[in-house]
């Protein structure tokens, strides 16, 4: 058992894309389901869904690569730990025009070109490039 769902969740999706696998399936929870929505709105990764099954419930991530198989996430970090929170206001956010951030705010879970729009900041959750 990991102490750090979210860390599980990037690493499955960091290695599937290394080895080039079409999907990736880990526990659901509604916070990943979060995360992958702003993977598919960023362009990050083609879809997903929630998958039901009487034991555990699992969210289900369709990868997306290039036309040549090129990987489209190229680096998928995690920033902020449960031993050591990183919070960070809006006006520190995008400092690499490459780089996206997701935030956790009051606003909700948000990238950190919203987080600039909406002037909040948050607890970082990753890093995507």
């Amino acid at each position: 058992m990991s102490s750090d769902p979210i860390a599980d969740m990037l690493t499955a999706i960091r290695n599937a894309t290394m080895v080039y696998n079409e999907k990736v399936d880990v526990p659901y929870s509604k916070i990943k389901s979060e995360l992958a929505r702003i993977l598919k709105e960023e362009g990050f990764i083609a879809n997903y869904k929630k998958i039901e099954s009487p034991n555990k419930n699992f969210l289900r991530i369709y990868l997306k690569y290039g036309p040549n198989k090129e990987q489209v996430i190229r680096e998928i970090n995690r920033v902020s730990k449960p031993g050591s929170r990183i919070y960070s206001k809006y006006k520190d956010l995008n400092k690499d025009p490459f780089r996206i951030y997701i935030l956790s705010t009051p606003k909700g879970i948000i990238t950190s070109k919203e987080a600039q729009k909406l002037k909040v900041g948050g607890e970082v959750i990753c890093s995507i490039y």
